[in-house]
């Protein structure tokens, strides 16, 4: 059967159908968080013949967003999200055919990369993403010690700012904050500015019981140069406070990060710190003495990565390391990337190249562009050789490859689309 994937004219079925597929509480707000960050020309649907009448049998959105990549650049991405099929519609080919559809939209467009998070971890690595970012939930007591002996003179200088999120101006401040730290920060991920307010955009059903979310806000010099949002929860336990404030994604560099982790460690009625977004290589962990220090510490995914235009998208980072291999890549989903190339980096630029059909330059490796997504970002992918989900033809060649995609850091995490 033939699948159409079209343009949503129908923002209010589009919305029903993601209350379905999500079966979330409705409010009369969802309308508004829809409208913001997803533009209307950004909303596909499928309809199947014998599909549902008064709801649509698939759904995907794809917000603008930036992200920053190894050596500085900050590049457009499609942030792929909204993705719903109907519970009747399943195991028919929907999602297969949505993901396809905006593959090549993203291709058409002239966007080289697609990035995403995943609700099911084992859903998107058959559509060639690859998981480039891993982060960590980390609790910490309060009154915790932050060691930095080598950034006290810069975190002197830094003085933190507690402020309603939904406030006016605070948005743009926010993203402000992170178009300027990106470039140092690999994996940061930049809404546009309607996305960015929708973070501060809580319908008073949403907050039953809850504070609206708030937003420290690091200053040096008279300029914004950080910030961290959160939320506390009121606890008590033996006539005590035992609250939990939860803090999401740090941006800044890191005297500002240390300045606003020891103020989110301080707060009235506080016991626990739950940092909700600490990139495995993030400093906060090396200020407190290492993993074992923490109170509680979980690891999962972040940031998935498609590479759409392999070509375009191999030269649009920077890299450590020189290589130059010839790879067999597999690409069920967008051909124009499957087949060999000849994937070059020198003095830090990269080159793709196709290397020939089968009959020309033999493989070094051969590998699904999952892989090269996995680490696009400069996560390490070494392992994969040994797992077996790599083939390596030249003694050594993987190693090659897998050197000069990987940073000295880990990548960040980015805030949830």
């Amino acid at each position: 059967m033939s699948i159409v994937v079209r343009p949503s004219e129908d923002a209010g079925k589009y919305l029903a159908t993601d209350q379905l597929v999500w079966f979330g509480e409705v409010t009369d707000d969802d309308a508004e968080h829809l409208r913001l960050g997803l533009p209307e020309d950004q909303r596909f649907v499928v309809d199947l013949p014998d599909g549902p009448d008064d709801l649509h049998s698939g759904i995907y959105g794809v917000r603008p967003m930036s992200m920053s990549l190894p050596g500085g650049s900050v590049v457009p991405v499609a942030g792929l999200t909204w993705v719903g099929v109907h519970p009747d519609a399943r195991r028919r080919g929907v999602l297969a055919a949505m993901i396809r559809d905006h593959l090549d939209r993203t291709r058409a467009a002239g966007t080289a990369i697609s990035v995403l998070h995943a609700s099911e971890a084992a859903i998107y690595g058959r559509f060639g993403y690859g998981n480039a970012v891993l982060t960590h939930q980390v609790d910490l007591g309060r009154g915790t010690t932050f060691t930095a002996p080598h950034l006290e003179d810069e975190v002197a200088g830094v003085t933190t700012h507690l402020h309603d999120m939904a406030a006016p101006g605070i948005a743009e401040r926010m993203r402000a904050c992170q178009l300027a730290s990106a470039p140092h920060f690999p994996g940061t991920v930049v809404g546009s500015p309607d996305y960015v307010s929708l973070l501060g955009h809580e319908a008073p059903e949403q907050l039953r019981d809850k504070e609206p979310r708030r937003v420290l806000i690091a200053r040096r010099a008279g300029a914004d140069v950080g910030f961290v949002g959160l939320r506390r929860q009121h606890k008590w336990d033996n006539a005590r406070p035992a609250g939990t404030v939860v803090v999401g994604t740090f941006f800044g560099d890191p005297a500002a990060r240390l300045a606003l982790a020891r103020r989110v460690v301080e707060l009235d009625l506080m016991g626990t710190s739950r940092l909700e977004s600490i990139g495995l290589d993030d400093p906060l962990l090396a200020w407190i003495g290492g993993h074992r220090s923490t109170g509680d510490l979980k690891t999962w995914d972040s940031t998935w990565v498609r590479l759409v235009d392999l070509e375009a998208a191999w030269a649009l980072r920077s890299y450590e390391a020189d290589c130059d291999v010839v790879v067999e890549v597999a690409d069920r989903h967008v051909p124009g990337n499957a087949g060999r190339w000849r994937l070059t980096a020198s003095a830090g630029r990269g080159t793709a190249s196709p290397a020939g059909s089968p009959a020309g330059t033999p493989a070094d490796v051969t590998l699904d562009i999952g892989v090269l997504g996995a680490g696009y970002l400069g996560h390490g992918i070494g392992a994969l050789l040994r797992a077996g989900l790599v083939a390596e033809h030249r003694a050594g060649a993987y190693a090659e490859l897998a050197r000069a995609m990987r940073t000295l850091v880990a990548p960040e995490p980015s805030i949830g689309f």
